[in-house]
């Protein structure tokens, strides 16, 4: 009972983070992200930019939809290693994305 609750609170939050992925990535819905992390985004850059945050969104939307999956099938915590994988790989990118193109996280 306890994992398919878990699947029903991972599911939806995991598909928002994919929806908004992807509003990122193909809509450049840059407005999505606070202002201050992207003043200094040039507008040539914003599609790459929004491009690089929306893959990381969806990453992390779909490591966040397996954690329910996995420990539904395995009756175990060990999705919770899948939402690990992805928030690592989600500021990975997340911070290649502010280096590059905004210059950090808060300037």
């Amino acid at each position: 009972m306890v994992y398919i609750i878990q699947m029903a609170i991972t599911m939806p939050i995991g598909i928002l983070f994919i929806v908004f992925g992807l509003l990122l990535a193909i809509k450049q819905k840059i407005n999505l992200i606070h202002d201050y992390h992207h003043k200094n985004v040039k507008e040539q850059d914003i599609k790459a930019y929004t491009k690089l945050w929306g893959i990381a969104l969806i990453i992390l939307g779909i490591c966040i939809c397996l954690v329910g999956i996995i420990n539904l099938i395995s009756h175990t915590e060990f999705g919770w290693i899948a939402f690990g994988v992805g928030m690592l790989t989600c500021i990975l990118i997340g911070n290649k994305a502010q280096k590059k193109y905004n210059g950090s996280w808060f300037s």
